[in-house]
């Protein structure tokens, strides 16, 4: 997949193009369906399927303060579209000149002078320009103006199921079925509830950052802990111990070279007065050193919260059962 940063970076080969725009963060269930329908339309066309995305995210710029928590970085998000079939993807530096564009402007030079649309598949909510002024209706009005077609896609629901409920506040009414969305995907991760937001994103949910060294507790408790640091923002789940796995990763291509279920521990380690809030991995059945790798944390089920303990041995009769049920809840 072709990938590139700002409009004046684009390929001047590309010819006409069908174009899907979002922020897309997470490519969940819903993304998927959109990103598929735009990849049918440019399969049937003959033509490439680009999409277009922003960094950073709009709300900080909006509003300076009030970054959400960001659910896939962009490399993972190049990673998860390309495997859908995206032929290009343009990041467009989200600035507040840019923010300051009108509705026609955005049209006129973003997807009619620099990525030559032929088509635009957007949801159904889609909104642009200044102070949102745009949607699916003017969007559609220009494209007649300037010989592209449009097309908003109906948003995605998924019905949740019995167990962890969904998150208050998220948007699920009575009958449990709901939109899907990244705001309901990032209230499900930070209440621990893995589950429902596994099956909102249609995989686990992942971290990704590098193994860096830690104060070593694990190791001299016989639980060595691979100590991931990831990026501002990460959507990072609630404090508790998790079943899940670590991958890892390819720095250069983001690539994945191995995989292995890991029993996961978020939070400040409470037992020995800790305040910097960790998130730590302790691979089941590995030997090796992972300091530096860059890997990803993919989190399954939330096993019990973060507990304090009166003492070493009844940690370490804690961690004991964290990994039976890691293993059992993983099949192992």
């Amino acid at each position: 997949m072709l990938r590139w940063r700002a409009l004046e970076a684009t390929p001047g080969d590309l010819g006409r193009t069908v174009v899907t725009v979002g922020m897309y963060d997470g490519v969940h269930r819903g993304h998927q369906a959109l990103i598929g329908a735009a990849v049918q339309r440019a399969a049937a066309a003959g033509r490439p399927c680009l999409l277009l995305t922003f960094d950073p995210h709009p709300s900080e710029v909006v509003r300076p303060g009030s970054h959400p928590a960001i659910l896939t970085s962009l490399d993972r998000k190049a990673e998860l579209v390309a495997a859908l079939g995206v032929d290009a993807m343009c990041v467009l530096p989200f600035t507040p000149e840019f923010m300051r564009l009108s509705p026609e402007t955005f049209t006129h030079t973003v997807l009619v002078e620099h990525l030559h649309a032929a088509s635009v598949v957007v949801g159904e909510n889609f909104t642009y320009g200044h102070r949102a002024a745009g949607d699916v209706g003017t969007l559609t009005q220009e494209g007649r103006r300037f010989g592209f077609t449009v097309e908003g896609v109906p948003l995605a629901h998924v019905t949740t199921s019995p167990g962890p409920t969904a998150p208050a506040g998220a948007g699920a009414p009575p009958d449990g079925e709901i939109t899907i969305s990244s705001t309901y995907i990032r209230a499900c991760v930070a209440a621990g509830d893995m589950e429902s937001a596994a099956r909102a994103l249609g995989r686990p949910h992942r971290i990704e950052g590098v193994v860096v060294r830690g104060d070593r507790r694990g190791r001299e408790l016989g639980y060595p802990t691979a100590n991931v640091e990831s990026p501002p923002y990460t959507a990072v789940p609630a404090d508790g111990v998790y079943a899940g796995s670590l991958v890892i990763r390819e720095p250069r291509t983001g690539a994945t070279l191995g995989s292995s279920p890991a029993a996961i521990s978020v939070g400040t380690n409470p037992t020995f007065q800790g305040s910097r809030r960790t998130v730590e991995a302790f691979l089941l059945d590995f030997d090796g050193d992972l300091y530096g790798e860059h890997v990803g944390v993919e989190f399954v089920q939330r096993l019990r919260p973060m507990l304090t303990f009166s003492g070493v041995d009844e940690l370490v009769a804690a961690m004991d059962q964290d990994v039976a049920d890691t293993r059992a809840i993983l099949g192992l």
